[in-house]
């Protein structure tokens, strides 16, 4: 065929292809316009799935009659107006594609009515030709709907699921938008039927509250706030405790400038950040929101604006780590004071990280946890020892814990259940404590700590072991010499596809050099960054952790439980084992009536 201009319905068409893909997509683009709109409430209703019907209508700022026609031309947009714009863009949408787009494989009807005007507007387009504007009723704001998605392009109407399918969907992109912005209430109906009523958040509890509804009050229950700013970059959100893990990533929303993506670094980093707390196979859950200067973020590298490419992504990486690491560390005892209530993570640029209870938790212990004193303890233990001969005096200074008296998160130890299990009596109730998968925890952190203070050694290979690369890859390495010497590797090239391992580290001497290198190498193409070492390491003192550890039916003393609960409360990630399995679970004197039907 001779090369010739195609229809302006066809390119429209064809656009329509990247950007909507399902109704799912039509519902994306109308969210995001109302809220680069500025709405403080939208209304979102659908009929059959999106199908029939997918109608929004925002109380934000309108547009002109004057450019009602416009909002359905193909590049035009209110967003943007030089590449100055295009290189830090703030705004959800910008391409000027969406309405058209849409447009031209739907019935679509736009009313809307500018902040500053006195009337409304309606514009509709039929058969890919825009007609006159005509007056419309409308409060301040716009309404867009979207009638009968792909009505004149049978083959994509054929590649739709179920309703119901088209309906989970769109769910999902709602909630989405309902995370982003607290500050927006959002109705949302269904055959009209209420799927969502969300007012607008604004106190902490009422965002916990939203949270909640949106990904489980189990989430909220496991939670822990982050908060945390670092230069340009700020962190905040929610992460759930490793405890609280998924077999599938169903539940992690990220944010980034109130923009929800989905990012290879990011992920990457969360999961580095869990590494050593988390069954294998399993996920973590979090909703996270990262705050950054729009110029060092290219957001315009997926259709959908649902990747992004950060211009120095290795801090970006670092940051989310290292951020998440520190709030994970805390999460033991000595930090939760026996009653787990939601923690916050607060850090400054050039201050250490602190932790601090949420307004209204009990209080619990700063810094390193409160030791009693030696008196208290000789009471404990005088206690102990004289259980079995004089049960009433005994009973009487064991459980003799007041209000007034300080005692450690997780008590003070009174029985070794079947040779496995801890029984220790805090403040608020019973403690029950895993004693290997505690003691496993234990030894493993001081392992670590115990490795990385001496730096990781270098052992060279009796044998050289060389290797065939693409020639990017030996590219790689040759410009990560210095990041591969930090990690007790020498990696030479010695051709333009090849490498030559001289060196190791001194753990890992008895590693497969060749896959650990190609591992590596795959990491930092795909990231930039690589934890393979620090990974295999960490994994190799797990096992002599476990190994090392306390076994089931090894009787316990008094004292070895004791030492072993205040080891706990002093413990980084302590509240679960290397494997992600908890250490310990309390039963409040509350829930032990309930038990008992107590107070009926």
């Amino acid at each position: 065929m001779p090369i010739q201009q195609l229809p302006q319905q066809l390119i429209n068409q064809i656009a329509a292809g990247e950007v909507v893909e399902r109704p799912a997509s039509v519902v994306k683009e109308l969210l995001e316009n109302s809220l680069d709109a500025g709405a403080s409430r939208i209304e979102l209703d659908i009929e059959q799935g999106g199908v029939k019907l997918c109608r929004v209508r925002d109380n934000g700022t309108g547009i002109p009659v004057g450019e009602l026609g416009l909002a359905l031309s193909r590049h035009a947009t209110s967003k943007i107006e030089s590449l100055e714009d295009l290189e830090q863009i703030a705004s959800l949408g910008f391409r000027g594609e969406a309405l058209p787009s849409i447009a031209s494989v739907s019935r679509l009807r736009l009313v809307s009515r500018h902040r500053q005007a006195a009337d409304a507007w309606a514009i509709e387009i039929e058969n890919g030709e825009i007609l006159p504007v005509a007056p419309a009723a409308h409060p301040i704001g716009t309404s867009v709907e979207i009638r009968d998605l792909f009505f004149n392009t049978p083959a994509r109407r054929r590649f739709l699921k179920t309703e119901r399918t088209e309906f989970g969907h769109i769910q999902k992109i709602a909630e989405k938008i309902a995370l982003s912005r607290f500050s927006t209430a959002l109705r949302f109906t269904n055959n009209s039927k209420s799927v969502l009523d969300l007012p607008v958040a604004t106190t902490r509890g009422e965002q916990e509250a939203r949270v909640a509804r949106i990904c489980g009050q189990e989430f909220m229950t496991h939670a822990i706030r982050i908060e945390r700013d670092v230069g340009d970059l700020h962190l905040s959100g929610w992460i759930a405790r490793p405890t609280f893990s998924r077999s599938q990533p169903d539940l992690q929303h990220f944010f980034l400038n109130g923009r929800a993506v989905r990012d290879k670094v990011v992920g990457h980093a969360v999961r580095a950040g869990f590494r050593d707390v988390l069954f294998h196979g399993r996920h973590p859950a979090f909703v996270l929101y990262l705050e950054m200067d729009p110029r060092a973020v290219d957001v315009n590298a997926h259709p959908a604006k649902q990747e992004v490419r950060f211009r120095d992504s290795r801090s970006v990486h670092d940051f989310i780590r290292r951020t998440v690491d520190a709030v994970l560390a805390g999460t033991h005892p000595g930090a939760a004071d026996g009653t787990r209530p939601a923690a916050t993570m607060i850090a400054g640029a050039d201050g250490p990280d602190l932790y601090a209870a949420e307004p209204g938790a009990p209080a619990r212990q700063g810094g390193l946890p409160f030791r009693p004193s030696g008196r208290a303890i000789r009471e404990q233990m005088a206690a102990y020892a004289s259980l079995a001969g004089q049960p009433t005096a005994a009973a009487e200074s064991l459980f003799a814990l007041g209000a007034d008296q300080e005692t450690p998160p997780l008590g003070y130890a009174f029985a070794h259940l079947h040779g496995v299990y801890i029984l220790a009596q805090n403040r608020n109730g019973l403690v029950i404590v895993d004693a290997h998968a505690a003691h496993e925890r234990v030894t493993y952190e001081r392992l670590k700590a115990a490795y990385r203070a001496s730096g990781i050694r270098s052992q060279p290979l009796l044998v050289p072991v060389t290797i065939s690369v693409s020639e990017r890859e030996a590219d790689l390495a040759g410009m990560q010499h210095d990041l591969l010497a930090e990690l007790g590797l020498s990696v030479d090239r010695s051709g333009p596809q090849r490498l030559t391992i001289r060196a190791l580290p001194m753990l890992l001497a008895n590693a497969d050099a060749e896959s650990l290198v190609r591992d590596l190498l795959a990491d930092l193409l795909e990231t930039g960054r690589t934890e393979r070492v620090a990974q295999q390491i960490d994994d190799l003192l797990a096992g002599v952790a476990c190994h090392g550890s306390v076994r089931a039916n090894r009787p316990l003393t008094i004292d070895e439980m004791n030492a072993l609960l205040r080891e706990m409360e002093t413990t980084e990630r302590a509240d679960q084992c290397n494997h992600g399995r908890p250490t310990w679970t309390a039963l409040s004197m509350q829930e032990l009536d309930r038990l008992f039907s107590r107070g009926r």
